[in-house]
């Protein structure tokens, strides 16, 4: 071979390897998504959001480094179900998981299955609720079920393991172990760390057992709401007054068995998890609340009052595992270099009740259980400390995820990207949300029901058992107490709504014929499930 001949081969070759090398470069440098869901944790119940109730120092940093989204929304207010959204980019009647009692597809299309395509690690660890073995993931450790709070069971790549301790700090160290010591340094990687706090009931860790035991709690204003004017919203069973169980939800287990309990055997069976010694530390901080409540006799307010302030002690107690957690998370990314590229989303997989219209859980869709938290930071595109209040749904999440990391958005998802919205590079974005409820009849008897939520108003139809329609107007009436409802000075506002609930509805193929049949569905799947349980 000539000089000439071989100074162009080696050009060549030059060319192609540096070719290789940028292309491995720019893949490494697609970013990494760590994805944080806790369980039913209030927007209320973050100190970036609101801060009356408690201090998230943790968890308001990725507020404070990236944007505190203030109008995030889920589809369907239920544990799995939101769950099922959030991995499809799906509604619920399309992916098939409407409610918590259904079993999910695993087989269909997610987005951890289209990051994998994409070269992505993917990793699930923690809560998922939805049983079957989780596809799309490189390594899975997951909970069973709802989990439990003390010495929990995981099921790690399929084989079931128990881990002593406490949950949120056992998800926390999963999780750390997964980046430091199983992923592959060389790719990109999806992260999704999910907690089972706060999910009920309540059950803090010791180390955050006096974090809020002397606090009383202002009630909201609208705790003794009389629901006048919205009879489907009184047919609940969801009171803290009414509902709240004083033994499995409030930690009143007495050894004399003389507080009242429906679920008693529950709280027995969540505290026989314990070791000797971490039940000694439990009742020493327990026993004494059992000693006082016994002695003092309340009755009426007093007791409601109560009531109220032990279930945010422990709600709250649950939350600060949580924040502290967070901390331990983005401490390492930091210390890792791997913050400057690394897209961190802390979300919920639905808001909660603390205390409004004198509720816990969630379901109906009022702002405190549709709306839930969304605080993301990537310092590549999202301005610190920026807030958006552009009308974002977990339907959102898989959509985004393959935006960021440069992956085709498949037709069939339903939800939209909000890379450009965050980045502040497009005002162009959705002017309402759609939202059903589809686990009737059910527990905390909320009925089915479907709405929308525009920036000023909701409309909301509730079937089934009652046939009634709800209108709120948010920014005069932002609790909801006045259904305006065929008033005539929103009649044309009325029907503007409605026109846009139809047209939603006909976009993400839904229909009172679909609905009809997912009754009939609902109700033949529950009696066979109860008659093949009795055989």
């Amino acid at each position: 071979m000539s000089l000439f001949r071989s100074i162009n081969f080696l050009a060549v070759c030059i060319v192609f390897v540096n070719s290789i090398h940028a292309q491995n470069t720019e893949a490494i440098q697609r970013p990494n998504i760590l994805f944080i869901m806790t369980d039913d944790h209030a927007v209320k119940a973050i100190s970036a959001y609101d801060g009356q109730l408690n201090t998230t120092p943790n968890i308001d940093r990725i507020a404070n480094e990236g944007v505190k989204i203030n109008t995030g929304f889920v589809t369907n207010s239920i544990c799995a179900p939101s769950r099922a959204v959030m991995l499809t980019g799906k509604h619920s009647h399309i992916n098939g998981k409407t409610n918590n009692i259904y079993p999910f597809n695993w087989d269909q299309d997610n987005v951890a299955k289209q990051l994998q395509k994409g070269g992505y690690e993917t990793a699930l660890i923690g809560k998922i609720h939805l049983k079957g073995k989780p596809q799309g993931f490189d390594y899975y450790n997951v909970l069973p079920g709802q989990g439990h709070y003390y010495n929990p069971d995981f099921i790690e790549n399929g084989k079931k393991v128990q881990y002593p301790g406490y949950v949120t700090q056992i998800t926390t160290d999963l999780t750390l172990d997964w980046l430091k010591n199983k992923r592959n340094p060389e790719k990109p990687f999806l992260l999704l760390c999910h907690q089972k706090a706060a999910h009920r009931t309540w059950m803090p860790e010791p180390k955050h057992f006096k974090t809020f035991a002397n606090k009383n709690f202002p009630m909201p204003e609208t705790f003794y709401d009389d629901f006048e004017g919205r009879p489907v919203a009184k047919t609940h069973k969801m009171g803290i007054v009414n509902d709240m169980d004083w033994v499995y939800d409030l930690k009143l287990l007495d050894d004399e068995d003389e507080i009242p309990s429906r679920y008693r055997n529950g709280a027995k069976r969540n505290t026989g998890r314990m070791t000797a010694a971490q039940r000694a530390v439990w009742d020493n901080h327990y026993d004494p609340i059992i000693k006082s409540f016994k002695t003092q006799q309340l009755s009426d307010a007093a007791l409601n009052q109560w009531k109220y302030n032990r279930y945010l002690q422990d709600y709250l107690a649950t939350v600060q595992s949580v924040d502290d957690s967070v901390g331990e998370i983005l401490d390492y990314l930091e210390a890792n270099n791997l913050d400057k590229n690394t897209i961190v989303i802390y979300t919920s997989d639905q808001g909660f009740y603390l205390g409004e219209h004198g509720w816990f859980d969630k379901r109906f869709m009022y702002e405190e259980s549709l709306r839930t938290p969304m605080l993301i930071k990537y310092p590549k595109e999202i301005p610190a400390g920026s807030a958006c209040n552009a009308l974002i749904q977990n339907l959102d999440f898989a959509p985004s995820f393959l935006d960021y990391a440069g992956i085709k958005i498949p037709e069939d998802i339903q939800g939209l990207s909000f890379r450009a919205v965050l980045s502040q590079n497009s005002k162009s974005w959705r002017d309402a949300v759609f939202y059903s409820y589809y686990e009737h009849p059910s527990e905390h008897h909320v009925n089915r029901h479907y709405g929308i939520r525009t920036n000023r108003y909701k409309l909301i139809h509730f079937y089934y058992d009652q046939e009634y329609w709800e209108l709120y107007d948010l920014k005069k009436d932002p609790h909801e107490l006045e259904n305006l409802y065929n008033h005539n000075k929103y009649k044309k506002i009325q029907a503007n709504l409605h026109h846009q609930l139809n047209v939603l509805r006909s976009d993400y193929k839904d229909s009172d014929a679909l609905n009809t049949a997912m009754i009939k569905n609902f109700n033949n799947y529950k009696a066979n499930k109860k008659k093949n349980k009795k055989s």
